[in-house]
C-alpha cells in the first residue's frame, strides 16, 4: 500500500505538466475537444512508456526517472503545426527521435559546444516566445468572441494567484501540485460563470487503445527537423543534470555508458511517441524532488506509477476531463509555468562569468536575434522559402548564433563543459 501511495504521489506531481502540453497544443492547432482528450490520452500513457524505458536498465539509466512532455516542445510544435501542418509535425518529431538515438554514444563528447550560454540562451529565447501564447489564453483564446472580455482576464489572474498563495503557505507534496490544484480550484469557479463544457467527457469513451498515425502519416522538412533536434538537444542537457542528482540521491554510481543509455531512452521515446501522435520527452525534475522527500529510491514505485500511467492513458474519459478547463483559467496557470522556462533559463545563464564582455555580447546577440526573428519573421523573408528554415525561425537562428559566437569568443572551455553536465 505505501508504494501505491508513492506512486500515485509522484503521478500527481507530474500530471499538471503532462497534461497541459497536449491542451495548449491542441487548442492552438484548432483541435476539436474530442482530439485535445486523446491528445491528453495518448500523452498520459506514452509518458508511462518513457518512464518505464528510462527505468528499466536493459534500456535506460535504470533510476528511477520520470520522463514527461517537455515545456520547450510547444512554441516549436504549434508554429510547424500551424505552418507545415500535422504530418510535418510528427515527421519531424519521428526524424529528431531517430537522430537523437544516433548522437546518444557520442553526446557527452558534442554537449562541449552546448555550454550554459549557449542552451540558457536558447532555453530563455524559447521561454519568452511563449509568454504570447499565455497571454492570448488569459484574455479567452485568440480568435474567441468573448477574446479579452474582463471576467476571463480576472478568472485567469484569479488563477495565477491561487497557485502563488499555495506555493507561498505551502511545503513538499502541496508545493509540487500547486499549478494542478489552482486549475482545479479555477475551473470550479469559472463553472458559476457557465465556462465550463463538459460534452467532452460524456462523448468520450471508457477505455480505448492508442491508435498509431491517429491524424495521419509523416512528412519531412528539413527546418522542422532541424528545430525538434535542438529541442531534443536542449532535453538531454537537462536530463543530465536529473540523471546526477539521482545518481546521488539514491547512492547509484553512473558512468558515461549509462547516461548514454538515458539519452538513448528519452530518442526512443521520442520515436514511439511521434507514431502515437504524443510529444518530446525530458527528465522531470520536481519528481526529483519526491525521490528526495520521501526516501523511498526503489524502482517498483516508479513501475507502479507507470502502470497508473498506462491505465489513466487508456481511458479517453479520464483524459477529457482536462479538456474542461476553460482557455482563461489556462492562461492564468501558464503565466507561471512558462515564465518558469524564461527563468530557468536565465538561472543556466546564471553560471556564466558576467565579466566578461564577451559574454555579455553572446547572450546579447543571440537572444536578440531569436527573439527579433520570432516576433518578425518576415524580415528575411524574400532570402527564399528554401531558406525559411532558418532565417524564418527564431529558435533554430538564435541557437546557431549562439554556438557559433561562443566557439569564436570562448572555443571550447573546460569549465563551462563541466558546469553543463552538473
Amino acid at each position: 500500500m505505501k508504494n501505491l501511495l508513492l506512486s500515485i504521489q509522484h503521478l500527481l506531481a507530474m500530471y499538471a505538466g503532462a497534461i497541459i502540453v497536449p491542451i495548449i497544443v491542441g487548442k492552438a492547432l484548432g483541435f476539436s475537444g474530442e482530439e485535445i482528450a486523446y491528445l491528453v490520452s495518448i500523452d498520459i500513457f506514452m509518458c508511462g512508456v518513457a518512464t518505464f524505458l528510462q527505468v528499466y536498465k536493459g534500456i535506460g539509466i535504470g533510476l528511477p526517472v520520470v520522463l514527461g512532455c517537455t515545456f520547450t516542445a510547444v512554441t516549436p510544435m504549434i508554429m510547424i503545426g500551424s505552418k507545415h501542418g500535422i504530418d510535418v509535425l510528427y515527421g519531424s518529431l519521428f526524424a529528431s527521435g531517430i537522430i537523437i538515438v544516433l548522437i546518444a554514444p557520442f553526446f557527452s563528447y558534442l554537449v562541449k559546444i552546448f555550454p550554459p550560454i549557449v542552451t540558457g540562451s536558447v532555453v530563455t529565447i524559447i521561454g519568452i516566445t511563449l509568454m504570447p501564447v499565455a497571454m492570448n489564453n488569459l484574455a479567452g483564446g485568440q480568435g474567441s468572441k468573448s477574446y479579452g472580455d474582463p471576467l476571463n482576464i480576472i478568472l485567469g489572474l484569479m488563477t495565477l494567484i491561487i497557485i502563488l498563495v499555495i506555493h507561498r503557505l505551502s511545503s513538499g507534496f502541496i508545493r509540487s501540485i500547486a499549478i494542478l490544484l489552482g486549475l482545479v480550484v479555477g475551473t470550479i469557479v469559472a463553472s458559476f460563470f457557465g465556462l465550463v463544457d463538459v460534452s467532452a467527457v460524456h462523448n468520450s469513451n471508457w477505455f480505448e487503445l492508442p491508435k498509431p498515425f491517429r491524424f495521419g502519416g509523416f512528412k519531412f522538412e528539413i527546418g522542422s527537423i532541424l528545430l525538434f533536434v535542438i529541442v531534443g538537444i536542449v532535453s538531454l542537457i537537462e536530463s543530465t543534470g536529473v540523471y546526477h542528482a539521482l545518481s546521488e540521491i539514491t547512492k547509484t554510481p553512473i558512468e558515461r555508458k549509462d547516461i548514454s543509455k538515458g539519452y538513448r531512452a528519452e530518442g526512443i521515446a521520442i520515436v514511439l511517441g511521434s507514431i502515437f501522435n504524443a510529444f518530446p520527452y525530458t527528465a522531470y525534475s520536481q519528481n526529483v524532488g519526491l525521490v528526495s522527500l520521501s526516501g523511498v529510491k526503489s524502482k517498483n514505485v516508479m513501475y507502479g506509477m507507470v502502470a497508473l500511467l498506462i491505465l489513466a492513458g487508456s481511458m479517453p474519459k479520464f483524459g477529457a476531463l482536462a479538456t474542461i478547463i476553460p482557455t482563461p483559467i489556462l492562461g492564468g496557470a501558464m503565466i507561471a509555468m512558462f515564465g518558469m522556462v524564461m527563468a530557468y533559463g536565465v538561472k543556466m545563464l546564471g553560471a556564466i562569468d558576467f565579466t566578461k564582455q564577451d559574454n555579455l555580447l553572446i547572450i546579447a546577440v543571440s537572444v536578440g536575434v531569436g527573439l527579433g526573428i520570432t516576433t518578425v519573421p518576415g524580415a528575411f523573408a524574400k532570402f527564399g522559402e528554401d531558406y525559411a528554415w532558418l532565417t524564418q525561425n527564431g529558435i533554430v537562428l538564435g541557437t546557431l548564433t549562439a554556438i557559433l559566437l561562443n566557439l569564436f569568443f570562448n572555443g571550447i572551455n573546460n569549465q563551462q563543459i563541466e558546469e553543463t553536465m552538473k
